[in-house]
């Protein structure tokens, strides 16, 4: 935190300053940039991070309500995200976000006739593609037919290649339909999984991000589906154990500290300027959403900026609804024949002592984004009693939304040759962000993935080792 002096770090030029090499600034405090700085301060450079906001966390926060600490909105994360895996470790908050045992998801449809609602998608201890084979055989929400041709759809997908340009240009709908997958199908699994990951449907996707959260997620590895998820709120991962692991590095934290420009300064270092003062350093890294970075480029950063502001963005919407006793026994459930996507019990993380608070996570909701507190109560509260028959009797003691309208970057068909690299033509500058060029859609294993793959490249232009604890990108090819 800032005292309002800058003794150590990146400063005002001033002559005789110590040393090239040493000195870096990463713009953004969220996963990207945490992680950036983190590295970056393992391997020996003297490293400030700036960030606009009173707290770390970007877009995975928490706040007060009363006496509720609640995140702005869900997430989770899979045993195939090891490069959030690893950042949990490096802040020592593995044990706060566990995973499951195994993989296994409640799915509840409300076009079905009571008793036969429930469906499970879950996996056995067998090799791929058998762990779910048991899963599929017995799943109750597509016929049997429409189930043979899944396993052949997902077969096929096994086999397409990532690194194959063409993927990016073709929509995952269009491919699952040439694969014969009904629109039930895509409904009851495709899009179950798809929407929560990619946020959009398939025919909206990139078939080549589609491909690969499915290849990763459900075909690589028998666990690498199993979901975790934070038991407490956000902020105390991403804010105060993060802000503890910076400290302990020597990161100097900068928080309510927007950057306005960075330039070169002529001397092979950069200029970062804040209200008040001009940084200076060797390498910077912006850790920004891709607009306000296209703002902040120096001319000639870029081949083609411009395409900074072609990738598009994509909302979620969280309904939170606090009732009077407990309504819902599982710790999370995803529905069909209803709005309703996921719900998620967020009673002990938010610190609610009576009652049960419940979080619906609803992604890829455009039309949604925008409505009135009042029209979406009327519009969630009936399905949630609907999909919850203990919700009938209970009473609301709090409802209230949460928007995030530019929470991912869109993943439409064609994103891909739009996310740039890490390094820039500017020397000593460098990318991160969910929406660069890491593989993955926007999630927080994509953030992390980004910040690493920038500190990388700034310590090898500074001639810095790389640290020993740092994730290895390629270990999860």
């Amino acid at each position: 935190m800032s005292d309002g002096t800058r003794t150590e770090g990146p400063q005002a030029d001033t002559p005789g300053h110590a040393g090239p090499g040493r000195d870096a600034v990463v713009v953004g405090g969220g996963l990207a940039g945490i992680t950036a700085a983190l590295a970056l301060a393992d391997a020996g450079v003297r490293v400030t991070l700036l960030e606009g906001r009173p707290r770390l966390g970007g877009l995975a926060f928490s706040f007060q309500r009363g006496d509720l600490t609640v995140d702005n909105g869900q997430h989770v994360y899979l045993r195939c995200c090891t490069a959030y895996r690893w950042f949990l470790d490096r802040i020592d908050a593995t044990g706060l976000a566990p995973l499951q045992n195994r993989l296994d998801v409640p799915v509840v449809d409300l076009d079905k006739p009571a008793g036969r609602r429930l469906g499970r998608l879950r996996r056995d201890a067998l090799p791929v593609p058998l762990h779910l084979g048991r899963s599929l055989a017995t799943y109750p929400h597509l016929s049997l037919a429409e189930r043979a041709r899944v396993g052949r759809a997902a077969l096929a997908l096994k086999g397409l290649d990532l690194t194959d340009p063409a993927l990016d240009a073709q929509d995952f709908g269009s491919w699952l339909a040439a694969h014969g997958q009904s629109a039930r199908a895509v409904e009851a699994l495709w899009d179950l999984v798809g929407v929560a990951t990619l946020n959009a449907v398939a025919s909206d996707a990139s078939l080549a991000l589609a491909a690969m959260v499915f290849k990763t997620g459900l075909l690589s590895d028998p666990g690498a589906a199993d979901i975790g998820w934070a038991r407490v709120p956000l902020g105390e991962l991403h804010d105060r154990l993060a802000r503890k692991a910076l400290d302990s590095a020597g990161v100097r934290t900068e928080v309510r500290t927007r950057v306005t420009s960075v330039s070169e300064d002529g001397n092979g270092r950069l200029r970062v300027q804040i209200p008040g003062e001009t940084l200076t350093a060797d390498a910077v890294v912006l850790a920004v959403p891709q607009r306000e970075t296209h703002d902040l480029l120096p001319p000639g950063a870029l081949d083609a900026p411009e395409d900074l502001l072609r990738i598009g963005t994509a909302p979620i919407l969280n309904v939170h609804v606090v009732y009077d006793r407990k309504v819902l026994d599982a710790p999370f459930l995803t529905a069909l024949g209803t709005p309703v996507q996921w719900v998620f019990d967020r009673t002990d993380a938010s610190g609610l002592r009576e009652g049960q608070y419940l979080a619906l996570s609803q992604s890829a909701v455009q039309d949604e984004i925008d409505l009135p507190v009042a029209e979406l109560r009327e519009r969630y509260l009936p399905e949630v009693e609907r999909l919850l028959p203990g919700a009938r009797a209970a009473v609301v003691k709090d409802f209230f939304v949460t928007r995030e309208r530019t929470a991912t970057f869109a993943p439409t068909p064609g994103v891909g040759r739009l996310r740039p690299g890490a390094r820039t033509r500017t020397p000593g500058l460098y990318l991160a962000g969910a929406w660069t060029a890491t593989g993955w859609p926007a999630t927080m294993e994509s953030a992390v993935r980004s910040g690493v793959s920038a500190a990388e490249a700034a310590l090898g232009a500074l001639g810095r080792p790389r640290p020993r604890r740092l994730f290895a990108l390629e270990e999860a090819a």
